[in-house]
């Protein structure tokens, strides 16, 4: 009977993903034609640098960078007035790039980045370029739900820079590539062991019995795999959030299991008894009203989930982003972007829809839109509590789903860390070192310091200040004239000491759009 259980779960699962296309190979990306170098040595001239540790900025500076490695970083004065101080010298055949005024940041990692598929009708190439365009340089794909074969080659291109892109970091689905749902603990180790070998990096769980997903995670500590899980709500009794990092997982996506973790008055969510998991409406309306279940902020039973998982050295990727419509649906419907970034059949793919997921929209009432608004309060109280008292916060942003398109959704994910009650500087902390560190990648990505790769992101204006110009579409405000302007975006992406111009990829999505629309129109 156990056995049957769990085939029965985890083929739901798998069947999910089946029904929903997510199995379906998206067209790959073209070979790289957008950006400049590796350089034999790059010398970046006069930035401002925010290093990603956590140290406030500083400038100008010289930043040199030897094929791809950082080489040297040189204080050459004192803003606002000449540099007097030595510099280091360039040489022959050097790339010098004058970047007085600019700011320098490490690139970006979203810690949960789908390429997306054919059930958006969108492309690698249109969801890397939107990546790179806002300054992420890693993307942890979490799933590889267009086959473990596709999102291996993809990272094996971009690491050789074949294609522009992202490195992508792959994780594997829970099962993916098996024709059976596993349902012993063999079985999973067994199935640990192949895609070790084929190259995962990591493994996302959404939720097993607790004897299969502890083999299954001592199986991957062996093998030095990563691992991740969204504790999703139809197995959460089984393990929450507390429970599945005792057993020794290292990242939690979302918020569910979380909550679970602190209730106080009960073991089960307070479901209406008409609810249906598989009305998306009931999903998603309940699902915002669960932080308010918890046990009280900085109440004992707080206290003691909060300190016994940062004790266990775990991971929060929140991936706030993904849920915003939930509280303010008028505003991600309208989102300055979608005209000429957001695909036509991505924007399809985001309407009210019984079958397409995240597109739950039935009938979205002020009440669901005040209950999430109530939710969001105290999850993101309960993150700014845990970053705090020393707990790793990572950013995500899950995007291609609920109005949230690619690059976009991250730099918004910025923003919400930052309305949590994170300095500025610790919330580009959480995009780049901690997310380095959560990958256990710290040694060469996450921060500006010599020895480690050149990914970097280069912005005219001060991110720190509004993280708003870090989006592609820029900021507006009023110029000495009382006219309006559009400042910022990105203006250079350097991933693995390729310069790429970020107006550019921008230019090359806004094709993409425009030939999908013109091609629908004419159809």
């Amino acid at each position: 009977m156990k056995n049957k259980i769990q085939a029965l779960w985890l083929g739901v699962i798998l069947s999910f993903f089946s029904s929903a296309s997510l199995l379906a190979t998206p067209e790959s990306a073209p070979d790289r034609l957008r950006g400049e170098g590796p350089f034999e040595r790059l010398i970046l001239r006069s930035v401002t640098m925010i290093n990603g540790e956590g140290a406030p900025a500083r400038g100008p500076m010289d930043i040199v960078i030897e094929n791809n490695r950082i080489v040297q970083i040189q204080n050459v004065g004192n803003p606002g007035v000449p540099i007097i101080a030595n510099r280091p010298k360039a040489e022959k055949g050097d790339k010098e790039i004058d970047l007085t005024g600019h700011y320098v940041l490490p690139g970006f990692i979203d810690m949960h980045g789908h390429i997306g598929g054919s059930h958006q009708i969108t492309t690698a190439e249109y969801t890397y370029k939107l990546w790179l365009a806002h300054g992420i340089t890693t993307v942890r794909e979490p799933g590889s739900f267009n086959g473990g074969d596709f999102v291996l080659n993809q990272a094996k291109r971009s690491a050789k820079n074949t294609i522009a892109a992202p490195r992508i970091i792959p994780y594997f689905g829970f099962g993916l590539g098996q024709k059976e749902p596993i349902t012993t603990p063999d079985e999973a180790k067994n199935w640990v062991k192949k895609i070790a070998k084929q190259g995962a990096k990591g493994i996302k769980f959404f939720g097993t019995h607790p004897d299969i997903f502890e083999a299954a995670i001592k199986e991957a500590d062996k093998r030095g795999l990563k691992t991740m899980m969204h504790h999703a709500q139809l197995d959460v009794t089984h393990l929450n959030a507390l429970d599945s990092a005792r057993m020794g997982l290292t990242t939690m996506e979302h918020w569910y299991g979380l909550p679970e973790a602190m209730f106080e008055d009960k073991v089960i969510q307070n479901y209406p008894l008409d609810y249906n998991y598989n009305n998306e409406q009931h999903r998603f309306s309940e699902a915002g009203k669960l932080w308010m279940q918890t046990a009280e902020p900085d109440s004992r039973k707080w206290q003691e989930v909060r300190d016994e998982l940062i004790a266990l050295n775990f991971t929060i990727n929140p991936t706030m982003t993904i849920y915003e419509a939930s509280r303010d649906l008028m505003r991600e419907r309208n989102a300055d972007w979608h005209e000429e970034y957001t695909l036509p059949r991505l924007w399809q793919f985001f309407q009210a829809s019984r079958y397409a997921h995240g597109s739950y929209w039935f009938d979205w009432t002020t009440q669901d839109e005040i209950n999430w608004k109530r939710n969001y309060r105290r999850w993101m109280t309960f993150i700014n509590d845990y970053k705090n008292h020393g707990g790793r916060v990572t950013t995500g942003s899950d995007s291609g789903y609920i109005y949230k398109t690619y690059g976009f959704g991250y730099i918004r994910e910025l923003e919400l860390l930052q309305e949590a009650g994170f300095h500025p500087l610790e919330v580009i902390k959480s995009a780049s070192l901690n997310g380095a560190q959560a990958l256990g990648m710290e040694h060469e990505i996450g921060s500006i310091a010599v020895g480690k790769l050149a990914d970097l992101v280069i912005v005219e204006e001060n991110p720190l200040h509004n993280f708003k110009v870090l989006y592609g579409t820029g900021h507006v405000k009023l110029d000495q004239n009382n006219k309006p302007v559009t400042v910022g975006g990105v203006k250079y992406t350097i991933k693995d000491g390729i310069i790429f111009d970020a107006k550019k990829l921008l230019g090359d999505v806004r094709s993409l759009v425009k030939q999908a629309k013109d091609k629908q129109h004419d159809g």
